[in-house]
């Protein structure tokens, strides 16, 4: 079974986005977009910022690494 399911939900998909009817809230669209946080929920902040700890230390064990000459395989 491959295609012919796969494109027919597809196709299906399409036309529901194609002639549904969309009430958007633009104020709300709006309200987000011209928010001056970074997009992370207060409550996830302190797991951000310890991702963000993780991510600086490995970018500073690579900066170790580049002392090493660059190999290509093949």
């Amino acid at each position: 079974m491959g295609r012919g399911r796969a494109k027919a939900k597809q196709t299906k998909v399409a036309r529901e986005l194609k002639y549904r009817s969309v009430s958007t809230d633009f104020s709300s669209l709006e309200r987000e977009l011209r928010s001056p946080s970074d997009g992370i929920p207060d409550q996830y902040a302190d797991l951000a910022d310890a991702y963000d700890d993780d991510a600086d230390e490995l970018d500073e064990d690579e900066d170790d690494d580049e002392s090493w000459p660059l190999r290509r395989s093949g």
